[in-house]
């Protein structure tokens, strides 16, 4: 058996267990939570060695870099073998605390402050 020159966007998130089911990673993609290369991708674009996968999982991003195409999930060493985790490093608690919070039942943000909560949130 040769080794895949691609494989399908969805099939590698699961195989490397950044997300917990290929449902899982097939709904994050139809949601616009993953970009490949910076670009919104859908689940069966393809996926190859050198590209960026970025993941939205639980409010941050997973940054990664692909280094090796795993067409079938794999035990969690080795799935940790086949990207470089690039990911900004998540805020403790004290930074979390800090962020400003918009109180409950303010109704919907303008654009202009749905802007600011972004780059404060660092999404851009």
């Amino acid at each position: 058996m040769s080794a895949p020159g691609s494989v399908r966007l969805d099939v590698w998130i699961w195989a490397v267990r950044l997300l917990k089911t290929r449902a899982a990673a097939t709904a994050a993609c139809r949601g616009g939570h993953v970009k490949l290369n910076g670009q919104a991708a859908k689940a069966s674009q393809p996926v190859r060695i050198g590209d960026e996968v970025r993941v939205r999982v639980s409010g941050f991003d997973r940054v990664v870099g692909v280094r090796q195409l795993l067409p079938k999930r794999v035990g969690a060493a080795i799935a940790v073998e086949a990207y470089e985790d690039r990911s900004p490093a998540r805020p403790t608690a004290i930074e979390a605390a800090q962020v400003p919070h918009r109180p409950r039942g303010a109704g919907r943000p303008s654009s202009r402050e749905r802007r600011e909560i972004d780059r404060l949130r660092g999404r851009d």
